[in-house]
């Protein structure tokens, strides 16, 4: 479903509840996101999130970056138990033992990979394809997001399991779940 908002544009629906939401909206979810680091941070905020709210963690975003040295890849996996200890007493972020302890694991892994996670994740794009009419048209997985997972796994990253990569996927532009009808996108991509 979409619905227009105050500003007189249609959008998907979800985003609707708070500037913050709907400026990522607007300006970043659905959008082609390329670099290790940048989506190591996607990677491990998706996993951060997994059972809250997606506005739960754009909310504490900004202390997550400070928190995790902006999710570089190679700060992140020198982490060790102090790091750990300090992370469990910042208020701003998600204090998850397992989810801290697997972003500084999938960080040495994504360090160690024969190809840059950019490269990895994207090979799970699967071919454009039309926009949702609604919001039941969105899947929560798909076979590309099981693959993603499985690989993953498979290489030893934590978390990602098939619906957080497909989470990871909408985010970070590999697919266009915006709806048909959704102003975000539709002159630019084709797709709208």
């Amino acid at each position: 479903m979409t619905v227009p908002a105050d500003d007189g544009l249609v959008r998907c629906a979800w985003p609707l509840e708070t500037q913050l939401y709907r400026d990522y909206h607007d300006y970043e979810w659905g959008k082609p996101l390329h670099g290790n680091d940048a989506l190591f941070e996607r990677l491990c905020l998706e996993a951060f999130q997994s059972g809250l709210s997606w506005l739960t963690i754009l909310r504490k975003r900004p202390a997550f970056r400070s928190a995790f040295a902006g999710f570089s890849i190679e700060r992140v996996a020198e982490f060790g138990d102090a790091d750990v200890a300090r992370l469990m007493t910042d208020a701003g972020i998600v204090r998850n033992r397992l989810k801290i302890e697997a972003a500084i694991a999938n960080a040495r892994v994504a360090r160690r990979l024969d190809i840059g996670l950019d490269q990895l994740l994207w090979s799970f794009a699967p071919p454009q394809r039309p926009r949702p009419r609604t919001g039941a048209d969105v899947p929560a997985t798909t076979p590309e997001s099981v693959a993603m997972a499985k690989e993953l796994k498979r290489r030893g990253f934590r978390f990602v399991g098939p619906t957080t990569a497909y989470a990871l996927m909408q985010a970070t532009g590999m697919v266009d779940d915006h709806l048909a009808d959704c102003w975000v996108g539709s002159e630019v991509s084709g797709t709208g």
